[in-house]
């Protein structure tokens, strides 16, 4: 293997070893609504926080099917855990598109923490050298945790046309509420986050079309360096690492608790026996696969678009966010097949198997991840319809 080759898998075998401490600190998660500062520090010990960092800057510029094969793992442990790397993961890649100046205030420490989101909730106004920030950003995955932030905001121009960017902003300058009161993915502390004239110089903000397109101008790795996958098919690929992680955790879990479990109420002594439980485990087995099958797909086309220097076309955009729809879907009921025979003491908190049971249905309805608004996006664009979004 290459040192590359060599440096991403000590990162995956060093997340290996900690996914049963991720798991066990699964329900402090949830009690604090943020991930605890173990999970962090194990985290970036690891080297999981320098994946998507440019290796000028000491990173790794990890494959995209090596971030995912990570983000993954993370996420077999914990799905809040998971979520929050991976966001932190995306947030580094994403700065890798602004110019080098921006990239060299960003990455000064070698790996890099980021929050932040893609909708536009917030306005920026001109101002002399920059702009300034006002409004408000929710589910702000991991922001108590990140040490910068990158949002989006509306500038409304002269003649009246608004246009979205995105902006690099210091957490430091950003108010975080105490808001983040849910049931599922407890532990992501995905917040509000609040700008109040919080001026932003010229460099650190980009034209969302210039980032979509990866085509911002002043940055020494711009081209076919194999790592340009296309700012929202990158952000869906490695979101789904954390449905594939949370799913096979799940299984994990449910496995381990059958052999010698009687059923309640009948006079079946071992759980492993019964013809449901055994179709129910080969149902959920085959799904994952079936799941991962179609996210491998999603992360070839990507590499071959990338290792040729092209951008992802509309098609190959849609045909991502379709089949990460359906992979979704297939994660999701693989985690249901196995939850309608878990028996009650299941529903216990200390038991990892309902918690990813949460995670799941929670994450499955994130605006841009989930199954069916993907599915329709694929099916207008299968049956010669415009796409009909942005986002692509």
């Amino acid at each position: 293997m290459t040192t590359p080759d060599v440096e991403v898998a000590s990162v995956l075998d060093a997340v290996k070893a900690v996914v049963p401490k991720l798991r066990e600190n699964g329900t402090e998660a949830e009690d604090r609504r943020w991930i605890p500062d173990e999970n962090i520090e194990l985290l970036e010990k690891a080297g999981v926080f320098r994946l998507a960092v440019p290796r000028r800057f000491g990173g790794y510029e990890a494959s995209l099917a090596d971030q995912i094969a990570v983000v993954e793992e993370i996420s077999r442990g914990c799905g809040s855990t998971g979520w929050v790397a991976g966001a932190w993961v995306q947030g580094a890649w994403v700065a890798s598109l602004y110019p080098d100046e921006v990239q060299e205030e960003i990455f000064a420490d070698g790996d890099v923490r980021i929050s932040g989101g893609l909708a536009p909730t917030a306005s920026a106004t001109p101002a002399d050298g920059g702009y300034v920030l006002n409004g408000s950003w929710n589910f702000n995955t991991g922001c108590r945790g990140a040490r910068w932030n990158f949002v989006a905001a509306i500038v409304e121009h002269p003649d009246g046309t608004p246009e979205p960017v995105y902006a690099l902003v210091p957490m430091d300058e950003l108010d975080i509420a105490d808001d983040w009161h849910v049931s599922a993915a407890i532990g992501t502390g995905s917040f509000t986050t609040t700008a109040t004239n919080v001026f932003v110089p010229a460099r650190r903000v980009a034209g969302a079309a210039e980032l979509v397109t990866g085509t911002t101008g002043g940055r020494s790795n711009a081209g076919a360096t194999g790592r340009n996958y296309g700012l929202i098919t990158y952000v869906s690929a490695v979101s789904l690492a954390v449905y594939l992680g949370i799913a096979q955790g799940a299984y994990e879990s449910f496995v381990a608790r059958v052999p010698g479990r009687g059923i309640t109420y009948t006079n079946w002594t071992d759980q492993a026996q019964h013809p449901l439980t055994q179709v129910k485990v080969a149902s959920a087995a085959n799904r994952i696969t079936a799941a991962r099958a179609l996210v491998d797909g999603c992360v070839q086309l990507l590499q071959q678009r990338a290792d040729a220097g092209e951008h992802p076309s509309v098609e190959d955009s849609v045909t991502v966010r379709g089949r990460s729809g359906f992979a979704i879907q297939l994660a999701k009921e693989a985690v249901e097949e196995l939850h309608d025979v878990t028996g009650a003491s299941a529903l216990a908190r200390k038991e990892p198997f309902q918690r990813f049971y949460r995670d799941m249905e929670g994450l499955s309805r994130h605006g841009m991840m989930t199954p069916y608004t993907n599915l329709e996006l694929h099916g207008r664009f299968l049956l010669g319809l415009d796409p009909d979004t942005l986002f692509l």
